[in-house]
């Protein structure tokens, strides 16, 4: 249906403006003189993909904000009042102006006459299709305030878990940065003043000083951007090929297997999977329904290939086990376990339990990542730095040796 804008003057003989869904412009005045409001221009929206990309690249919102929202919005509806009254307070409460024009669209929509869920299904930048199918199910069922409930508490655990991963790799992160910081110091300013004077001494400098002159000199040197526009170079030839399904794969194949890191995204995956399914399953999607979603949010190929298979087995009339552990990506407990609730009938609540022990147990691999990766990154700091100060420091020793 097509979408207009509007200036209208309210009862208050103030300018408002803002969207309405209407099959025409005749159709949309109408609809705002029943609101109370005198329109003074009306004009349809012409979407245009190139603008449209551009609205979204700006229009991204906090997930945080999201939730906030999202559970505003249960309690309103939880608490008897209707939507539309509730979306109008959260138009004032909503501090991000991208989400505040989103709601304030949506709202619009939705007193035409729209669902919610269909509203809400243009803005995936804000909504997403875990979002959008958990509302539709709501709406149908005349459960949407439980809904909305329980996709806050979905998404604020979700952010409590990336929260963690954050706060583990920040600590890494800064000392990989102080590290890189020191060293490009150290060869850009430090090394070429020292080298200058190794070499007026005229002895025969070691190797290790040989080979430390010549990297300096590189990096101050207009090869530099050589390199530097070489690694963009990989790194934009990388993006364009994992964006192929190939490409993906191989991607996806390299990062489980790496050790220790490919183990806790292993699980990581699972949990999603696990948390994710339960939830759509819990809100009254159908297992195919559910499969379907969920296939979209895995982050990984190999398992959203999984995901699609067992989606046919189901519509097929077989079980949803097979192609999972087939994947390598589950192991053979956790389809046992699956298995085991498929046939018993409480796969949602099996599903659950596996969720929360990966959740448990992704929490200990990364402390222990942690626990090994943070002094390794300090004594490969100290190699790295000692090595400079070994091949700068040794000549300049030697040569003042030499002068006694």
């Amino acid at each position: 249906m097509p979408r207009f804008e509007y200036i209208a003057i309210n009862s208050a003989k103030k300018t408002e403006k803002g969207t309405v869904t209407a099959e025409s412009a005749f159709a949309a005045r109408k609809h705002l003189r029943s609101r109370g409001l005198h329109p003074t221009d009306v004009k349809q929206v012409r979407m245009d993909t190139a603008q449209t990309t551009v609205k979204d690249l700006f229009a991204k919102s906090g997930k945080k904000e999201i939730a906030g929202f999202t559970k505003e919005l249960a309690t309103m509806l939880n608490a008897g009042i209707k939507l539309t009254d509730a979306l109008n307070v959260l138009t004032l409460q909503v501090t991000n102006p991208h989400l505040r024009a989103a709601v304030v669209e949506i709202r619009d929509r939705v007193v035409t006459g729209e669902s919610f869920a269909d509203s809400i299904a243009e803005y995936g930048q804000f909504f997403d299709i875990i979002y959008t199918s958990m509302v539709r199910v709501g709406e149908v069922t005349g459960t949407l305030g439980e809904s909305l409930s329980t996709i806050a508490a979905f998404m604020e655990k979700r952010q409590r878990l990336e929260a963690k991963m954050m706060t583990v790799m920040i600590y890494p992160a800064v000392l990989v940065f102080v590290c890189l910081v020191v060293v490009i110091v150290l060869m850009v300013w430090v090394i070429p003043k020292i080298t200058e004077q190794l070499v007026a001494t005229g002895q025969t400098l070691p190797w290790l000083t040989r080979t430390l002159m010549n990297i300096s000199g590189l990096l101050t040197s207009g090869w530099v951007f050589v390199i530097i526009a070489g690694i963009v170079g990989l790194v934009l030839l990388y993006k364009r090929v994992v964006k192929t399904e190939r490409g993906a794969l191989a991607r996806d194949k390299t990062l489980l297997a790496l050790p220790g890191f490919g183990a806790l995204l292993k699980q990581q995956i699972l949990q999603r999977f696990t948390s994710t399914l339960a939830t759509l399953l819990g809100s009254g999607l159908s297992m195919a329904e559910s499969l379907r979603v969920v296939s979209q949010v895995t982050g990984n190929r190999i398992m959203t290939n999984a995901i699609k298979q067992a989606r046919e087995r189901i519509l097929s009339g077989a079980d949803i086990s097979t192609p999972l552990r087939e994947s390598g990506v589950i192991n053979p407990s956790i389809a046992h376990m699956v298995t085991v609730g498929e046939k018993s009938g409480e796969l949602e609540l099996m599903l659950k339990m596996i969720s929360e022990n990966l959740e448990a147990s992704s929490d200990l691999v990364v402390e222990r990542l942690s626990a090994i990766v943070e002094p390794l990154i300090i004594v490969l700091m100290a190699i790295v730095i000692g090595i400079i100060v070994f091949a700068t420091f040794v000549p300049l020793i030697q040569y003042s040796v030499t002068q006694f």
